[in-house]
Parts: structure tokens; sequence; C-alpha cells
């Protein structure tokens, strides 16, 4: 099969197409023709050196976790999903074989029937990033009605989803980003936002009952000025592994609490996020569609910050 694949870590053009094995589906797992792959930040983390780069067992390997496709083989004859179902999910990349591929072998726990009111590009866009703002939001933070929560980088893969999940809980969502991107964050629920060019949060944005820090420390000392836009006893949300290294301390020497967050791929988590999105309430956001040939490019791109939503790889035409 074709893959995007990179031969040792580096910058984004190692990335680039070769023909490898088609993976061997065991035991729970799934066989998906892939029709589009997100491209998250983790992937790029992960070809330069850092992310989960340390996982991989050997080269050339195939990046990648989130995937819109249709099911080619299934466990056995009676399983929920059958081949030609319109799935979508996460994989287990560097474990497996990642996504930028025509397959991937996938555990059935990590997927979902596709949301039918969105097309597979669209639906590419959806796993991870729903599943990590559904469970800093939701499972971490158990944002409810009158809350106040403040969203960093709304605007973003992350973010937009992070926004909605707290506005349909009934918060009251501030969130930062361009002044460009006011506009789109208010459509997605945001009662309040504040440009970070222009405005400190901190100081326009206190009291606070819960921060979802989409961003650490690594830009402008964000997740410690997180501290100061709390209430006393205001919980952060830190998604970013290894942007705030002592964000535990320094959220107790203020009377604050924090956490990191990790996703879990999580089907039955996403197949009520898919309710969600055909019913409405829940909107996907795509930046750009790349070729599969283009991977380096849109790795680029995304290296490069200001991302509306998310950016997907075309793996193949859609299906008749």
């Amino acid at each position: 099969m074709r893959a995007l694949v990179i031969d040792r870590l580096g910058g984004p053009d190692e990335l680039h197409v070769a023909s490898v094995p088609r993976p061997v589906r065991i035991l729970d797992e799934v066989l998906v023709r892939v029709i589009a792959a997100g491209v998250n930040p983790v992937d790029a983390k992960t070809r330069a050196g850092r992310g989960t780069s340390a996982a991989i067992p050997s080269f050339p390997t195939i990046l990648g976790y989130d995937f819109a496709g249709v099911v080619e083989q299934t466990p056995y004859a009676a399983h929920p999903l059958q081949p030609g179902d319109r799935v979508y999910g996460m994989g287990r990349t560097p474990r497996v074989g990642g996504t930028y591929a025509e397959y991937a072998a996938v555990t059935s726990m990590s997927v979902a029937k596709m949301p039918a009111s969105l097309d597979f590009a669209h639906a590419a866009a959806v796993p991870l990033a729903a599943l990590t703002a559904w469970g800093a939001v939701v499972e971490t933070a158990r944002v409810h009605d009158g809350q106040r929560v403040l969203v960093h980088a709304g605007a973003g893969g992350v973010g937009q989803f992070a926004v909605q999940f707290a506005a349909y809980f009934g918060a009251v969502v501030t969130a930062t980003g361009s002044a460009a991107n006011a506009e789109l964050l208010r459509s997605l629920g945001a009662r309040h936002v504040v440009d970070y060019r222009a405005e400190r949060f901190e100081e326009v944005a206190g009291g606070q009952d819960v921060v979802i820090d989409l961003i650490g420390n690594v830009a402008d000392d964000t997740g410690t000025r997180s501290l100061a836009a709390l209430r006393p006893g205001g919980l952060v949300v830190s998604v970013p592994t290894g942007a705030w290294p002592t964000m535990r301390e320094d959220a107790a020497a203020s009377g604050m609490r924090a956490t990191g967050y990790v996703v879990s791929a999580d089907a039955r988590t996403l197949a009520v996020i898919t309710r969600l999105i055909d019913d409405g309430a829940v909107r996907v956001h795509v930046d750009r569609e790349f070729a599969l040939e283009d991977g380096a490019e849109a790795h680029r791109v995304l290296e490069a910050g200001h991302v509306r939503g998310k950016l997907v790889l075309r793996v193949a035409d859609d299906p008749a």
C-alpha cells in the first residue's frame, strides 16, 4: 500500500510516500481503508524527535492518529462494525502503523461510525482533537452550568471543541485568540474573546473556575499566568505534555489546582460526540486539505502556527 513515511527523525522533508506492507488485522482489530487522515501537533513533534518518538520500534514508520474511512475486515461475522461501514477513530501509532496510509489496522474499541452529517475530510478532523477536548472539559474539569471557563487557543483544533463542549454544558466561556478569530470563537459559543496580542488575559478575565490550557509555558508563560486568572481553588487542565514541568507545584503554591490530561481513544465517547455533531450542537472546521504526497507541506503549515481548526490529508477519493 501507499503510505507517508519517515526513514529517520527530522524536519518535515523527511516525510515521503513509499510502498509498504499492508497491515494485517488481528484479534479485535478492524482493517480500515483510509480516505482521510487528520494532522495533529503530536505528529510533528514525533517526527522531529519529541512526542512519542521514543516508542518508534523501527523505520520506516508511519505517523498519524486520526482517520476516516471504510471498514474492510472485521473480527467476526456478527461484529457491530461491518465491511462497508463508514467509520472514524484513532490509531495507536507508533505502537502500530499510523493513519497516513491507505490502510490501518485499529482496535475496534477506538472506532465509531462516522457522523452522517460529515464528509470524510471533516470526520478525519474530529477524533483526537474532540476526544482531547471532551476529556479535559467534561471528564476532568467536570464543567457545568454557570461556571466560568477560560479556553486558551480557542480557534485551534482542540480549542474549537473545548469552547463548544464548555458552552454546551452551560459554562460562561472566555476564549483567547487573535482578533481575526474573534467572530469564529463567538459563533462557537465563547461569551468573551480576549485578543492575546492586545490584552493580558489575566487582567481582563479573572475569577475563572477552570482554565483549559492548550499552550502551556512554551509561549509567554501562558500556563503560569493562568493561575492569576483563576478564583481561589480553581483548576487548570493543561494538555500539552511537558510544556509546564512545575505546574502542580506552582498551582499549589498559589492555592490552585492543576492537572495534565492525555487523550483516551474511546469509541463510546466518540459515539456521544457523533450525536452532538449530527444534532448540530457541535461544528467541525477544516482549515486546509492536502494530498498525501503533500504531507511535508502540511507539517510545515502546522508548525508555522495559527491554523484554524484542523489540517487533513486526503489519502483516497471518496467512495461511490
